[in-house]
């Protein structure tokens, strides 16, 4: 049977982020966003998982460090929620040992914003807020 993807669903259900060192990763995320990431061990594999809620999102998402994850510049990127204003997570990235890639730029007039930075694995991660 061939279903087609509707409006109503995400196209993203769920991200991983690549780690080597798992505390090192997961004190950064932890950092710029100001928030707690809840560490779940699985065969083979760590994982530390952003805030989510099945109640209210329809995405999440963990840092994962295990033997097929290998951190990148190189490849697809998620772009993580920086809402009200991705300025005030930029500005811990390099404090947290990370590098801003793409300053705050505004995307439209409806779109609101991005920007790029490369956490402190190595990985191109981008950013987006309305704000």
């Amino acid at each position: 049977m061939n279903q087609k993807m509707s409006a109503e669903t995400n196209a993203l259900n769920w991200f991983e982020i690549p780690a080597n060192d798992m505390q090192q990763s997961q004190k950064f995320y932890e950092t710029i966003f100001d928030m707690q990431m809840q560490p779940m061990d699985m065969p083979g594999m760590k994982m530390a998982m952003f805030p989510w809620s099945a109640e209210q999102a329809k995405v999440g998402g963990a840092v994962v460090q295990s033997q097929m994850h290998v951190p990148s510049g190189t490849g697809p990127i998620v772009y993580l929620n920086a809402n009200p204003d991705l300025q005030s997570v930029l500005n811990k990235v390099e404090k947290a040992g990370g590098n801003i890639l793409m300053p705050k730029t505004r995307i439209d007039e409806n779109s609101g914003y991005m920007a790029l930075i490369k956490d402190i694995e190595g990985n191109t991660i981008g950013l987006h807020s309305n704000g």
